[in-house]
């Protein structure tokens, strides 16, 4: 039995260490799983954790995924196959720089839905059905029934968000009446107004930092004296978002860092052991600004995070920095870590097909809707693509300003079907002058969505357009055509004789390979967009932005032979065309 005492915690009445690490399994290609679990094992670990993305296994209320990437049940066997120990943090908000934290598109169109993360009704009417799902799962995994999973999460940092007590009861008491009878923890920040809000009485409280291990300690002590110290995210790297420079950490500070943590006699988790793959349009976005929401920064592909297992599951200079840490609390000698397999070589895929997205709009789009105002993604029904809106400006008139408001997140703007700009949310909202002669003007806007907010008070935003304006005056009578981008997307297409007039611009080549190996996509010439293989999605690429300008491909996407490679060029209207996709064997991240 798996207890928790003050003095730290035990197994079977032995005294044991949590030597942890995050290894997402939605990050990572299942036939992947078991090197990666191997590998954090070799780093010196034993235990493993992993989040639950409520909004994966449930893409549309009551459809459930559970297959794949997606197979939480294989992972975890995984896990224990593998010797280690598993923490696991159920939905429903997971934080994780995934989109929307977790927490479902869906809610957000549901006009029962009035609040997420409180005791809303209508939001834990979805709860409920979710965990009648989900624990039930979960249960069989326990170490009280077998299985290695020691402990369960009742919700993530909380005390970063709200502070509805009754709510972390009622997540709780669910947990406990489907079956979960091993201890339930919660984790936050170390500031007293972190832990006062997400601390639930009774309950484990574990604390998240990646520095001054002593302080972030005594601040726990001080409101919890009761429990064991335990980092349950000991913040080795960070994530990155578009147009920012790549975070990193110097491996020897983060050494000495977890060191510190260790000789306080805690626990640790480190967050992330390996980070993976944001794979098609999961990442996520955070505010400049958590505590008022201003200010949107989406989050890349690559959640390699500086971790001390890369990517691709490769050893780094932190790997063995933090292996030296950890070997002096292993019980025995560790073992050595694994290759991480063969990577392809060098090359280039000529992309000789292409077509217009315009051209193909009938295949790809769902029915066209009219509205007053322009309805949001949610409204219809998609989480993530692009949307087709198409207005009227009556005319004649003289040329005014085209405002878009609440942009979320990109417009590509046509006038008369002519593009006349690129709007960004936060950035460029206004094409400053556009005229209406005759009897008027037909206004499109192809908007995109990137990563909901994960984070703070801007989690639940819509995607869309919220009203146009032409000076002062909103346009009203809208008509909107939405395409879903993800997995399988170019298995819609309709392919032609070629591209013809304008717009974002479909691209398709083939990859032969002798035997499947990974590599890291480079898209020389392209700007903005998204790239498929054998119709899985890698993600987006935003190669003018940065930092990142690769897409990590994984070799379970590939079989020997020939392999499909798509790409989507947002920008080709300005005249960014990728002519092929190099294959290269080192990753550019920044």
């Amino acid at each position: 039995m798996f207890a928790i005492t003050p003095g730290g915690f035990s197994l079977d009445g032995r005294p044991l260490r949590l030597l942890s690490g995050a290894l997402h399994y939605f990050r990572v290609l299942p036939e992947q799983w078991p090197h990666r679990l191997r590998m954090l094992r070799a780093m010196g670990l034993n235990t493993v954790e992993t989040y639950v993305p409520w909004n994966l296994h449930e893409p549309r209320p009551g459809e459930y995924d559970f297959t794949g990437i997606a197979d939480l049940d294989r992972f975890l066997h995984a896990t224990r196959e593998a010797g280690l120990h598993a923490i696991v943090r159920p939905s429903p908000y997971i934080c994780a720089e995934w989109d929307n934290g977790g927490l479902p598109w869906w809610l957000l169109a549901d006009p029962e839905v009035r609040a997420l993360r409180c005791r809303d009704a209508g939001y834990l009417a979805h709860v409920d059905r979710w965990y009648d799902r989900l624990v039930p799962l979960l249960v069989p995994h326990q170490s009280t029934q077998g299985g290695n999973v020691l402990m369960v999460q009742v919700e993530n940092e909380y005390g970063s968000f709200g502070t509805d007590i009754g709510y972390l009861e009622h997540l709780a008491s669910g947990l406990r009446s489907r079956g979960i009878d091993v201890p339930l923890f919660t984790s936050d920040g170390p500031d007293d107004f972190f832990l006062t809000g997400g601390a639930l009485p009774g309950t484990l409280a574990t604390v998240n930092f990646g520095s001054r291990a002593g302080e972030a300690f005594a601040s726990l002590s001080r409101l919890r004296p009761g429990d064991p110290p335990m980092c349950m995210e000991f913040w080795c790297g960070w994530f990155d978002h578009w147009g920012s420079d790549r975070v990193v950490r110097a491996p020897q500070d983060a050494a000495e860092a977890l060191a510190g943590v260790l000789d306080a006699g805690a626990s640790v988790n480190v967050y992330m052991a390996h980070g993976g793959t944001n794979f098609s349009t999961w990442a996520g976005a955070n505010t400049a600004d958590p505590a008022t929401g201003e200010g949107y920064l989406a989050t890349v592909t690559s959640y390699d995070y500086d971790a001390p297992i890369d990517e691709r599951g490769g050893v780094t200079e932190k790997f063995h920095a933090f292996r030296k840490v950890l070997e002096r609390y292993a019980d025995g000698a560790l073992p050595e870590p694994e290759p991480s397999g063969p990577l392809l070589p060098a090359g280039r895929v000529s992309l000789t097909e292409s077509l217009r997205l315009f051209d193909t709009l009938d295949a790809l789009a769902g029915p066209e809707v009219e509205a007053p105002l322009p309805p949001s993604f949610e409204d219809l029904g998609i989480g993530h693509g692009l949307v087709l809106y198409t207005g009227h400006v009556p005319g004649p008139r003289q040329p005014y300003p085209l405002s878009v408001q609440g942009l979320a997140d990109r417009a590509h703007v046509y006038i008369d079907g002519a593009p006349v700009g690129v709007l960004e949310r936060d950035a460029t909202e206004v094409v400053p002058d556009v005229p209406v002669p005759g009897a008027g003007a037909r206004v499109e806007l192809l908007v995109e969505s990137m990563g909901r907010i994960n984070y703070g008070t801007g989690l639940g935003e819509r995607k869309g357009v919220r009203r146009v304006l032409h000076t002062q005056q909103v346009l009203h009578g809208w008509r909107a055509r939405a395409v879903e981008l993800g997995h399988g997307t170019p298995g819609r297409l309709r392919w032609g004789a070629g591209p013809s007039g304008r717009g974002p611009l479909f691209l398709r080549g083939y990859l032969d390979v002798a035997e499947p190996g990974d590599a890291y996509l480079a898209l020389p010439g392209g700007r903005k967009g998204y790239v498929w293989v054998n119709g899985f999605c890698l993600g987006r690429y935003w190669v003018s932005r940065g930092p990142q300008r690769t897409l990590y491909l994984p070799w379970p996407l590939l079989r020997a032979g020939r392999n499909e490679v798509v790409v989507l060029e947002l920008d080709a209207d300005a005249g960014a065309v990728p002519l092929a996709v190099e294959t290269r064997d080192t990753p550019d991240l920044g």
